[in-house]
């Protein structure tokens, strides 16, 4: 009796204590069928391709996320990041988000191009890396489609229970 009260306690601990969630969370991960991780992304996804998304993958969304955020960007542009690519308000139920589409009522925010789109890797000289970062959230967000990467930072600031990336590298030919 005395061993059962011990484990009884110390499941309470741990789900008290979310141990057991971030376990959960830990497998949470985007990915892409198209190049690997840290590879060469396809011409076909950039600026002198065809200049369309690449098909990712959602795998383990936490069962409390609400909405998830997809952010593409540069991460050796000059000024420590270019963004390509922002989207929110993306359904907990994706799974995965098709080779030039957008999921049905995801919102599209402003990237560093000025547009609505997506806008594939064009690095003007030398080989960059580029990542696919996404998040799961509590909440859905309230924000313009003319909203930009800050913007979407700040709104999801304190709603963030899970991230993931993957990343890859591109030069122009």
């Amino acid at each position: 009796m005395k061993s059962l009260m011990v484990i009884f306690f110390l499941l309470f601990f741990i789900v008290s204590h979310g141990i057991g969630q971030e376990a959960a969370k830990a497998g949470f991960k985007i990915s892409s069928p198209a190049f690997e991780n840290n590879g060469k992304i396809p011409s076909t996804y950039a600026c002198d391709g065809m200049n369309i998304n690449p098909p990712l993958k959602i795998e383990n969304i936490p069962r409390e996320g609400k909405s998830l955020v997809l952010v593409f960007d540069d991460t050796d542009a000059p000024r420590g990041s270019y963004v390509h690519w922002i989207l929110w308000n993306i359904e907990p139920g994706v799974k995965e988000i098709k080779e030039n589409s957008v999921p049905e009522g995801a919102i599209q925010g402003l990237n560093d191009f000025k547009k609505n789109n997506y806008g594939g890797p064009c690095p003007p000289r030398r080989t960059h890396k580029y990542v696919f970062k996404i998040y799961a959230l509590d909440t859905r967000l309230d924000l313009s489609p003319h909203s930009t990467k800050t913007d979407l930072e700040k709104a999801m600031k304190g709603h963030i229970i899970a991230q993931a990336q993957w990343m890859g590298t591109y030069k122009k030919k």
